[in-house]
């Protein structure tokens, strides 16, 4: 089954602790092809972007950035592999790693947020 996360809307639903998203970021993808992209803040998040590839399974390769509210730059990688729930919104299981600050690691989950026209 190919996705199609143009026009999604994700917010945070599981964090680790050294994570800076939580229930307060929204993030609005968009898909040409087999690249997303990606604007989110909220919570602890000024202003952030991400990019990434979508393999064959529809999984998500990205590089993110963001500036949080300490005013810092922070950068990251991730993986996120997709599920497709019950009411057919997608959830994405994540596994990310710091590439700036202490280059820690962590999981997370995103789930879509049904807007008016979905």
């Amino acid at each position: 089954m190919r996705i199609d996360y143009n026009h999604r809307i994700f917010k945070s639903v599981q964090n680790t602790p050294n994570g800076e998203v939580n229930g307060d970021t929204t993030f609005y993808y968009h898909q040409v092809n087999d690249r997303v992209w990606a604007n989110y803040s909220g919570g602890g998040i000024e202003i952030g972007t991400l990019i990434a590839k979508v393999d064959a399974e529809d999984n998500l390769e990205m590089l993110y950035q963001h500036l949080n509210q300490n005013g810092e730059f922070m950068t990251g990688k991730c993986h996120s592999t997709p599920e497709i729930l019950a009411d057919g919104r997608i959830r994405l299981h994540e596994v990310w790693q710091w590439t700036s600050g202490d280059f820690s690691q962590g999981e997370s989950i995103v789930e879509e947020v049904k807007n008016v026209t979905n």
